[in-house]
């Protein structure tokens, strides 16, 4: 497992994320529902968001979802055969502490509160511990979770584990799957994107009982010589927070095997990809359509 350097000041970003769509035919009307604003957290600040639309949208709307983001719907109705979303950022991100020092916990005692009676520190937590849309459990994750979740193990130290195993024994390959791609799908190919192997994960944690958060946003590659470049940057990210008690959600990042420090910014989080797209929407017409996502993570001076 690696540990992203270790900042002793808050890291400043400017993100820009730019989606366009062009179709062979006029889209008369769209509707669309976003989630493009990073999350205000104790270590992350939102210095500033500006969202602009292209066409410009006949209404906007802007409220929190159930589990707490920035979101947005928006529609169109004046016929368009491009749209340009682009939503500007300003961040900064405060590094958390190592997760060597979390509080000592064995894995079953942190799965048992959740089958407890939950009181409110857990009451949040306890609905991450079910299958839901794009994650399945199954006894057979379960079992392969397992070899890091051996018998007594301290919960952080098992997370990180299953982690590097997963970053070691799958293959980072774009054209292996879709976003529709079945978690048993990925888990047989070995192969799949960062938001396979954080789907994975989450399978596998949800199987042995625990709970587990998909988590959406960026990353910024060092720009330091020697330091190790990071996949994933120059688009939307994905990893995954696990619970674990008084010691709270522990983030880890199978993709690049890295508990994630001041080079991933949060965007949001929810049971799976589904629940935080960034852009998802329906439209009237438009013939055959095209894509083309631009991210961009800049950071500033302090």
């Amino acid at each position: 497992m690696t540990n992203q350097p270790r900042a002793t000041t808050p890291t400043r970003y400017r993100v820009e994320h730019r989606t366009t769509y062009t179709y062979t035919e006029p889209v008369p009307v769209c509707h669309n529902e976003v989630h493009l604003v990073p999350r205000s957290l104790p270590r992350q600040r939102i210095l500033s968001n500006a969202m602009v639309v292209d066409p410009a949208p006949a209404s906007i709307a802007s409220y929190l979802d159930s589990f707490g983001n920035s979101t947005a719907f928006f529609a169109i109705h004046e016929p368009h055969e491009q749209l340009i979303v682009t939503s500007t950022s300003g961040v900064e991100v405060v590094p958390p502490a190592s997760w060597e020092t979390l509080p000592g916990q064995a894995w079953e005692s942190v799965r048992d509160c959740l089958t407890r009676s939950p009181g409110p520190e857990t009451l949040d937590a306890v609905q991450f511990r079910f299958e839901s849309p794009l994650v399945r459990t199954s006894p057979l994750l379960a079992e392969w979770a397992g070899e890091s979740f051996t018998s007594g193990r301290h919960w952080a130290e098992a997370v990180v584990d299953l982690t590097r195993r997963i970053n070691r024994e799958f293959v980072y390959d774009p054209a292996a799957t879709t976003t529709s791609t079945p978690v048993e799908e990925v888990f047989r190919l070995r192969r799949g994107v960062c938001q396979d192997f954080a789907h994975l994960e989450i399978a596998c944690l949800r199987s042995l009982g625990l709970a587990a958060r998909y988590v959406s946003g960026y990353i910024s590659n060092p720009r330091g010589p020697g330091d190790r470049e990071l996949v994933g940057a120059d688009a939307s990210h994905a990893w995954l927070a696990c619970w674990g008690g008084e010691a709270g959600w522990l983030e880890v990042d199978p993709t690049n095997d890295c508990v994630p420090g001041n080079q991933h910014l949060t965007l949001g989080w929810g049971r799976d990809y589904a629940d935080v797209c960034p852009i998802k929407g329906v439209y009237v017409g438009g013939g055959k359509h095209g894509m083309d996502v631009a991210v961009h993570v800049t950071p500033l001076e302090a």
